[in-house]
């Protein structure tokens, strides 16, 4: 089955209001009008507005970097739902590994955030991957198995097929390191054969699995030739205009 390649922007804490905004209206520019390929740029909440601002009248939609999985009350810098849509943001990312490893997130407090924001009309771009030790320990398949089965607990057939995924191998993030696209292919392969087994096939194939883990423009087009590779959730490469482009254009 033939899906839409979905690559999304994930500038993480970084940029200031005029940089995002700068960026923003670069990215319109060179790559606003592409419709061949779902895009998304997720800046810093603080710049969720100004920057969905300046992609208004694009192709490029808005996304951010995480939500809370209560709708309101005394959740001091948390942020719902409601307020994502209410500035414009229409994708949210949960589950990165940097909220897993580095803040500490849970599986269970994944599922949570993305039941949350599937409720709430967002559409969840899901992060699962392995860190190097749990790899050279061949354990990647047992970890993402699990991930994948907590994170998706609860979540319907008919739900499932608005969740993208996103494996991102937490070794390869920001390191320079990036899987193959064999070992890419096999665990979105795995993923694939995972979500028939929760689901049916069908459902299955609707569902877009990113690779995510120092994509640049010189390994995208190799990384997007699989077939079980739907997209790119990008990092470090989406804060530069022109190599994003670059990405996009290989997944075109």
């Amino acid at each position: 089955m033939s899906r839409k390649l979905f690559i999304a922007g994930n500038w993480k804490m970084n940029t200031s209001a005029a940089d995002a905004v700068a960026l923003a209206e670069a990215l319109v520019s060179s790559i606003g009008l592409v419709e061949a390929v779902d895009l998304a740029v997720c800046p810093p909440f603080v710049y969720l507005s100004p920057v969905g601002e300046a992609l208004r009248g694009s192709k490029i939609t808005l996304g951010a970097q995480d939500v809370f999985y209560e709708d309101k009350g005394a959740f001091t810098g948390e942020v719902s739902t409601d307020m994502l849509i209410d500035v414009g943001a229409r994708y949210v990312i949960v589950g990165h590994s940097e909220r897993r490893h580095v803040i500490g997130e849970t599986d269970e407090t994944i599922n949570r955030k993305l039941r949350k924001a599937l409720e709430g009309g967002l559409a969840p771009i899901f992060c699962v991957g392995e860190l190097l030790e749990q790899r050279e320990a061949s354990e990647t398949l047992e970890v993402v198995t699990r991930q994948v089965k907590i994170g998706l607990e609860g979540v319907s057939q008919a739900d499932v097929t608005g969740v993208t995924i996103a494996y991102e191998p937490v070794w390869a993030i920001g390191t320079g390191l990036t899987a193959t696209p064999d070992q890419a292919q096999e665990v979105h392969a795995m993923i694939r054969e995972l979500l028939t087994g929760m689901y049916d096939r069908s459902v299955a194939e609707k569902v877009r699995i990113q690779y995510g883990g120092s994509v640049k423009p010189t390994n995208a087009a190799e990384l997007l030739e699989a077939p079980d590779i739907d997209g790119a959730l990008v990092g470090g490469a989406s804060l530069k205009a022109s190599d994003f482009a670059q990405i996009v254009k290989a997944g075109m």
